[in-house]
């Protein structure tokens, strides 16, 4: 059995299936479906944002509307002092919400200091 990627799911199924035709081992089927079903359903792309994902989501709009805003391209230091929303926050969190926001902004990098502006 010649496969491209083993994973958790497919090995589960393998072992499903190898074991299913052992009547002796039918407790053993079903905790291993149990294990297949849950595996499949964290797989899943359907599931609701954490509480985290939907704060940021909030912040990246704020992120989005002062650099709308802005003539050329802002460090995170003066995304954070154009915004009384982003202010309170720390440097790291800042950088991650616009680092969430993908192909949304770009990031320019002149003399070791990083500036991002909107695509």
């Amino acid at each position: 059995m010649l496969m491209d990627k083993l994973t958790y799911v497919v090995a589960l199924n393998t072992a499903i299936s190898a074991l299913s035709a052992d009547e002796s081992m039918t407790a053993v089927v079903e905790k291993l479906t149990a294990l297949r079903d849950q595996q499949v359903k964290r797989n899943s792309a359907e599931r609701k944002p954490t509480k985290t994902q939907l704060a940021n989501l909030s912040l990246a709009d704020e992120v989005r509307e002062v650099l709308r805003n802005a003539p050329d391209a802002l460090t995170i230091t003066e995304l954070m002092a154009r915004s009384e929303v982003l202010a309170p926050l720390s440097n790291q969190k800042v950088s991650a919400v616009v680092r969430g926001m993908g192909a949304e902004v770009v990031k320019v990098t002149d003399k070791r200091v990083s500036k991002f502006r909107l695509a």
